[in-house]
């Protein structure tokens, strides 16, 4: 199973749009950046046919050592949570989407 990492991606960008190799990957860059910065900012980050990336809350909670069974709290933190859209899901299935391509 192969990794798609930001070198792959800047060169798809490179191959398919035209620009130069340095304007693809600083492409890439400015939209890595501005999807990092609303989500450390709180907001969701919907992807028409790709999915919703969005933080979450999780509260304080009883946790339990796994090697002593002895429980431990839980601290508060907020959580990063990518929900796929119909589209995707119907994809990574190998199926055609039905239907339109709102995500869900």
């Amino acid at each position: 199973m192969n990794t798609v990492t930001r070198a792959h991606l800047a060169e798809m960008i490179y191959a398919q749009v035209g620009l130069s190799r340095n304007e693809s990957a600083d492409l890439l860059e400015t939209v890595l950046e501005r999807v990092s910065a609303a989500l450390e900012a709180g907001e969701s980050v919907k992807i028409s046919g790709f999915g919703t990336f969005s933080v979450r809350q999780k509260g304080r909670r009883i946790g339990r050592n796994p090697k002593t069974g002895e429980e431990v709290p839980i601290l508060p933190r907020r959580v990063l949570v990518f929900r796929p859209s119909h589209v995707l899901k119907a994809r990574a299935n190998g199926q055609a989407p039905s239907g339109s391509s709102d995500d869900e």
